[in-house]
């Protein structure tokens, strides 16, 4: 079994077997580690546990960053909608309230899993854990699914980037949204080519979305970020499970975010020096803050 270097590859390599794609990914990993399929298991495992621990935490809504700009959205959100003030319904609502959980534990300076990456962290788990509520799912049913996404987003960092800095928000929401996409198709039963086409619907979707921290920092608008990249992957799980094909295959989507992300200017790769990060909003907190 050979490095994982495409979607398709992973696609074809589970349908041959009549596998889930995570059965590949465990198996793939294993051989290319050197160490069990049991010992990755229960990394995963292990995985998914502090997800769901950062997951529970920003949900409480008692965490704030240390600039004041990020905190407690994500409780407010999923207050508001349990009071049935909610027009998509109160999965939606729980759905972008946890990823933005995530991303407030994360800007708090709370425990969380860089899947992909820090920046990103929220999408991922909201997305597994709302699926998986949804459909009453166990516990071993939702490591698979990270062990999905995992698959994934080993694919886009060998043909692409998860970096912001490399590649824009793309590479970060945009993949995370891709890898949440796929594992939540996973979960519903989806076939492994249903699950390809969801991570293409969701990233083709994120294209060209840049990386503009205000101040500098990884909480305006990342946080928010994580809420759109959750819904954007949710778009493409019902999309895919109805059948529905991304023209352009999954593997052409990230060779075109590579592209993209080599055409951005600097000042849009997290740099601050673009976007709304020089906004006179922004500009004014960017002062305030270094002033304090």
């Amino acid at each position: 079994m050979g490095k994982i270097t495409s979607v398709e590859g992973l696609v074809l390599e589970a349908e041959k077997g009549n596998k889930k794609i995570a059965q590949v990914v465990i198996e793939q990993q294993s051989h290319e580690l050197g160490v069990t399929v049991e010992d990755i298991w229960q990394d995963f495992a292990g995985k998914w546990q502090v997800m769901k621990d950062s997951l529970n935490e920003g949900m409480v809504g008692e965490i704030k960053s240390a600039s004041g700009l990020v905190g407690g959205d994500a409780h407010q959100l999923a207050q508001s909608a349990q009071q049935g003030k909610t027009v998509f319904g109160l999965p939606f609502s729980l759905l972008i309230a946890r990823a933005m959980a995530v991303a407030e534990v994360n800007a708090g300076m709370g425990r969380i899993v860089a899947a992909p990456t820090a920046g990103s962290c929220g999408v991922l788990p909201s997305v597994i854990f709302t699926v998986g509520e949804q459909l009453n799912a166990p516990e071993e049913t939702l490591v698979e699914a990270l062990l999905t996404a995992a698959g994934i987003g080993l694919v886009i960092a060998h043909r692409a980037t998860l970096s912001g800095a490399e590649g824009g928000c793309q590479a970060e929401v945009g993949s995370a949204a891709a890898m949440a996409a796929a594992a939540g198709v996973e979960i519903t039963g989806g076939s492994p080519r249903q699950a390809a086409a969801a991570a293409a619907l969701a990233l083709k979707n994120l294209l060209g979305l840049v990386c503009d921290p205000v101040a500098g920092l990884v909480e305006v608008p990342c946080v928010k970020r994580n809420a759109g990249g959750a819904s954007v992957a949710a778009m493409a799980i019902e999309l895919a499970i109805a059948g529905v094909t991304s023209t352009i295959p999954v593997d052409e989507v990230i060779d075109a975010m590579q592209d993209i992300g080599r055409a951005l200017p600097c000042s849009l790769r997290e740099t601050a020096e673009g976007g709304l990060a020089v906004t006179p909003t922004a500009l004014n907190i960017q002062s305030k803050l270094h002033k304090s």
